[in-house]
């Protein structure tokens, strides 16, 4: 695994940044806030931005700026601040690409079960973070876990980020999560996926950004490694996944609580 900053604290990990790059300015920003404020908690720290939404609901929904140059503003994430990038990839001939570019390729959830999408990011050497597929239950996420480690690549990291439950709606189960930790495996809880409320009329996709704070102490005190958590400046305006984000004003007081549990807990 790649070595994270700040992790002689025995802390949580966390992934977090805006759902998709949609420009440098707004990148940098969000990044900078983030880092200073993890160094502060002593949290080992991702950057997360996808370069290109490939699932959207709509024709007109957003999905990039362009993917050589979301590629890029990540790589000058990592550069500027010194910390580790984590973005989405949705096909085979996407892998080696991103790498060039990033320090964790992710397999988003309803892409988990692809096997050539995961060997062709397993060939990459890069880490390797699965998101359980919402239909998928913790203990089937071995084998997509397997097809990694079968093709090469040991360094996998597996994130629950709810079930589906009924048509419009995902609940976690928390039993997951020690569940996919008896694989050997960093587990990441993505809490504000988690909150999602797919499949709406209206084509976009709802949220219950109030539950934030609720499923990431829930996370927490169940022993997660690390949490998964897309926030914005303006969640309003977001032009993805907005519905669910956290306002970036809310990040430092969240996990100034969740510190405090990790320290309880361990």
């Amino acid at each position: 695994m790649i070595e994270l900053k700040n992790n002689s604290a025995n802390n949580f990990f966390l992934l977090a940044g805006p759902c998709v790059i949609e420009g440098e300015d707004m990148a940098m920003r969000i990044a900078e806030r983030a880092v200073k404020i993890t160094e502060s908690l002593k949290i080992p720290y991702v950057f997360k931005g996808s370069y290109r939404k490939a699932n959207r609901s709509r024709m007109d929904s957003f999905m990039g700026i362009g993917d050589e140059k979301a590629l890029k503003i990540l790589k000058k994430v990592h550069d500027t601040f010194g910390v580790p990038t984590v973005t989405d990839i949705h096909a085979a001939d996407e892998a080696e690409m991103a790498a060039e570019y990033v320090d964790i390729l992710q397999i988003p959830a309803f892409l988990c079960r692809q096997t050539d999408l995961l060997i062709a990011a397993a060939k990459t050497g890069k880490i390797i973070n699965i998101k359980k597929g919402q239909f998928l239950s913790p203990i089937a996420m071995q084998f997509a876990a397997d097809k990694v480690v079968e093709a090469g690549n040991k360094n996998v990291m597996l994130t629950e980020r709810g079930t589906t439950f009924g048509y419009q709606d995902l609940v976690i189960d928390y039993r997951g999560i020690p569940e996919m930790q008896s694989f050997g495996y960093p587990v990441i809880l993505d809490v504000t996926h988690s909150l999602q409320q797919p499949n709406q009329t209206s084509g976009v996709t709802g949220g219950m950004p109030q539950l934030i704070e609720t499923v990431a102490k829930a996370g927490i005190a169940v022993g997660a490694d690390g949490l998964f958590i897309e926030t914005h400046e303006n969640p309003a305006v977001a032009k993805s996944d907005g519905a669910n984000m956290l306002k970036l004003d809310l990040l430092e007081g969240l996990l100034t609580k969740l510190v405090r549990i990790r320290e309880a807990v361990k």
